[in-house]
């Protein structure tokens, strides 16, 4: 048996672990940053369109315009959906919850068409296609008819008329796109390298897709908003928050939206989020997640003195979102519909250079050598 020299449960860069090389985005997990392409996201959002984060990501390059004329045709040219899909999409049981039935759905859109090695027109295809499928989901559980996509109007404006009714009122569309941007894409996080491991076997996009969404969909990476919601309706008001967190911290509960396996300080999208939640958010809502959030981080520190404890992107982009007019368990599949930017920009950066994706692991079992306890049975 070949020794394994280091071991490092996670894969972890704190224990000195990089499992690759990117250009797409870097989060300063110690500086509080996070870059896509060599931007600042402070510096694009708000006010860069998600169109234009999305050609920014799988280019390289910010478009000539915002938006950019060619990705805007791409999106709208790939958001109908044939006629075959809609069908199989209707077949999915209306009671199965938004973030299960996505993934049933986006595993619908594996029919032959995305074969090996991804290109950006199947990328367009995923990132188009995605919220329309979730939305006549959302609404045939509802009871309602879909609405179909509209041209001329913009990835988030058409995701929230979908789900709506009727267009939504501008100050939401701009916050919702604000998150799309900010959740776009976020170096090898636990999704991206789902979907990294599964191209380098040389699979489909929807394949990896899939396997990315089942990742994401883990309270540990991308499941964790709606649970900020549940404290949050919990807690109730600004008063109860130090007996309300003092009671989980003495179950050794977790306090869902604060810390990240990345960031020892403040994450920048929280910031962010955190300022464009006064534009939609309830004012009481948002005053008492930042009573809670105000009482969670002295409690926190006073019981782990030496860890970096802030709130993360889950916590204010659950207080924007509701803000938005989402219900909490479509919190985690408009992060997928966020992200499908990033996962092509990793499929196509991996198939690009592509090795297989094998790593070790140190066998800590019985020595080689032991004897069965009973004679084999005749072949």
């Amino acid at each position: 048996m070949r020794a394994v020299t280091t071991t490092a449960p996670g894969l972890s860069t704190l224990d000195g672990v990089t499992v690759g090389r990117s250009s797409i985005s870097w989060v300063g997990g110690t500086t509080g940053d996070l870059v896509y392409r060599g931007f600042d996201i402070r510096a694009l959002v708000p006010g860069v369109p998600y169109e234009s984060i999305v050609h920014l990501l799988l280019e390289g390059d910010p478009p000539p315009d915002d938006p950019p004329r060619e990705v805007v045709a791409a999106l709208e040219a790939a958001r109908p959906l044939p006629a075959e899909i809609a069908a199989a999409a209707d077949a999915v049981p209306a009671e199965v919850p938004p973030l299960d039935a996505l993934r049933t759905l986006l595993s619908l859109l594996g029919d032959g068409s995305y074969p090996y090695p991804p290109t950006r027109e199947q990328g367009y295809r995923l990132i188009a296609r995605l919220p329309v499928l979730l939305a006549r989901h959302v609404r045939r559980a509802a009871g309602r008819p879909p609405v179909d996509p509209l041209p001329g109007l913009s990835h988030a404006a058409n995701y929230l008329r979908m789900l709506r009714g009727d267009p939504a009122p501008p100050a939401r569309v701009r916050a919702l796109e604000a998150y799309l941007d900010l959740l776009a894409d976020h170096g090898m996080n636990a999704s991206t390298f789902a979907l990294r491991v599964a191209i380098s076997t040389e699979t489909d996009l929807v394949s990896a897709a899939t396997a990315a969404l089942g990742t994401l969909k883990g309270p540990l990476h991308g499941g964790a908003p709606s649970r900020v919601s549940a404290m949050l309706d919990a807690i109730a008001e600004p008063a109860a928050a130090e007996a309300w967190i003092r009671a989980r911290l003495a179950r050794r509960e977790v306090l869902y939206g604060f810390g990240h396996r990345a960031y020892k300080t403040e994450d920048p999208r929280a910031v962010v989020l955190h300022a464009l939640a006064r534009d939609v958010a309830d004012p009481r809502r948002l005053a008492l997640a930042e009573e809670v959030e105000r009482t969670a981080l002295r409690l926190l520190r006073q019981a782990h003195p030496t860890a970096r404890l802030y709130a993360n992107v889950e916590y204010y982009g659950a207080v924007l979102l509701e803000g938005v007019g989402l219900p909490p368990e479509l919190f985690t599949p408009t992060f997928a519909v966020a992200r499908t930017a990033g996962w092509t920009a990793h499929a196509l950066e991996q198939a690009g250079a592509n090795r297989l994706i094998r790593p070790e692991v140190e066998y800590v079992g019985p020595p080689s050598g032991r004897a069965w306890p009973r004679p084999r049975a005749p072949a």
